[in-house]
């Protein structure tokens, strides 16, 4: 993981460009370290990623 594609996933994200899961590969982290990234810079996780996230940890 590089600190620029971790900084463009983020914005990716933020713009709706990619997924939560989209935007982790995208970076090279988990989608756990994504969401606290996208946390501490004031990014809330969209609903749709949550539930999906979820229904994963589910299965």
């Amino acid at each position: 993981m590089s600190y620029r594609s971790l900084t463009t996933a983020l914005t990716l994200y933020r713009g709706r460009t990619l997924t939560l899961e989209q935007a982790a590969d995208y970076s090279g982290v988990s989608t756990a370290k994504l969401e606290t990234a996208l946390r501490s810079r004031g990014i809330p996780v969209r609903e749709d990623d949550q539930a999906a996230q979820r229904d994963r940890a589910a299965n």
